[in-house]
């Protein structure tokens, strides 16, 4: 297996080439994360249809873009990867299509050949997709496969965001890449590193990602409270003061991220869903803790601790980005560090990231961590 990275820097033309692999003729897979605006005012997938031919090409917006150790905004990072004995197989499915995004997430997932499936990478519609409902789509046809990704971004606009599968990206495409036989190793982590405080309290009225009352009163009013005078910053602050989440009938919590507020309604709506019955704690941020956060994320993601991986995918959440500003780019170092500088990186910063909580489970989706999937090819 062999992984060539390249980048574009917003005020350039064309990719630059950061890291040598294999012969761009043979490259079977290319996945492209990209600002939305770059997608939208130049051609990219022609150009990548060009230099590789045979390739799988997976575009993405993004809310930032990894190439390697760097991160960028308003750039393009390209990973370009061939494989010496796994195959690769691509579907799209358009939310558009469906009664819902539990319906295509199950539409993906079933266009999949199982037999010797090991992976299927998910890029997703960051917007029009509901991540609850796909998740839980995808994990009905999913079995033992594994199923790890992320929403794409739209900086800190959230307005719209694009996704393509061997096309020029547009909206409401989830895309899935499948990884099949036994050369190919493929393992994941991910961590957040959030600080919770406060007492926690119980969802007392939601409906699917919308937040309206905790525990008899107004969430948003409880909310603000909360903040004191970060508050005043609202709703851009809410990326900065997430929510730990734990559903009824688990014992793990996850994160959820705030994505607009209603002051009228005095509701949340959240990028993931907020169930009646959960309980809620909130939580901010600590630069150290984020940083070993993506560390650990890097760890967990080691099959073995002898082995590094020839390439390793970094989805992690726009909020992280906001909280770490100009050190954004310690938490992509961490992780180079784990890999021992020998790993290709790419990635982007995302509105959501997939995978499981932990080896064995199913594939849940995340706010506010750093999500990584390794990939190493055996002879």
């Amino acid at each position: 297996m062999k992984t060539a990275l390249y980048c574009s820097r917003p005020d350039g033309n064309g990719l630059i080439q950061v890291r040598e692999g294999g012969d761009d003729a043979k490259v079977a897979l290319v996945l492209c994360f990209a600002a939305k605006s770059r997608l939208q005012k130049e051609e990219w997938y022609p150009l990548l249809r060009n230099r590789f031919p045979i390739a799988e090409i997976v575009i993405c917006s993004t809310a930032g873009e990894i190439c390697h150790t760097s991160v960028m905004e308003e750039g393009v990072s390209v990973a370009a990867l061939t494989f010496n004995n796994t195959p690769v197989e691509a579907h799209t499915v358009n939310v558009a299509d469906y009664a819902g995004s539990f319906e295509a997430g199950r539409a993906l997932m079933h266009s999949f050949n199982q037999q010797g499936l090991q992976n299927v990478l998910v890029l997703s519609d960051g917007e029009l997709v509901n991540g609850t409902a796909l998740v839980k789509g995808m994990n009905v046809e999913s079995g033992s496969v594994l199923v790890t990704g992320g929403l794409a971004g739209d900086g800190n606009r959230f307005r719209s965001t694009l996704v393509g599968l061997n096309a020029n990206p547009a909206p409401g495409v989830i895309a899935g890449i499948g990884f099949y036989g036994e050369s190919i190793k493929v393992g994941h982590g991910s961590k957040g590193g959030w600080e919770t405080f406060g007492l926690e309290k119980t969802v007392t009225r939601s409906s699917v990602n919308v937040l309206y009352e905790i525990e008899g009163k107004n969430a948003l009013e409880m909310y603000k409270h909360y903040l004191g005078p970060e508050a005043a910053a609202l709703p851009w602050a809410a990326l900065l003061f997430p929510l730990s989440v734990t559903v009824p009938g688990t014992q793990e919590s996850v994160v959820r991220t705030i994505l607009s507020i209603d002051e009228a309604a005095g509701s949340m709506t959240f990028a993931g869903d907020i169930p009646e019955g959960a309980r809620i704690r909130l939580m901010k941020a600590n630069f150290d803790r984020l940083t070993n956060a993506a560390s650990g994320a890097a760890q967990q993601s080691l099959m073995r601790k002898e082995v590094v991986p020839e390439f390793a995918l970094l989805i992690s959440c726009v909020g992280r980005k906001l909280v770490l500003q100009s050190r954004t780019e310690e938490e992509v170092e961490a992780v180079d560090e784990v890999f021992k500088h020998q790993a290709a990186l790419a990635g982007f910063y995302s509105y959501g990231e997939l995978s499981p909580l932990v080896a064995g489970g199913s594939c849940q989706l995340h706010n506010q961590t750093m999500t990584i999937t390794t990939f190493h090819e055996v002879e």
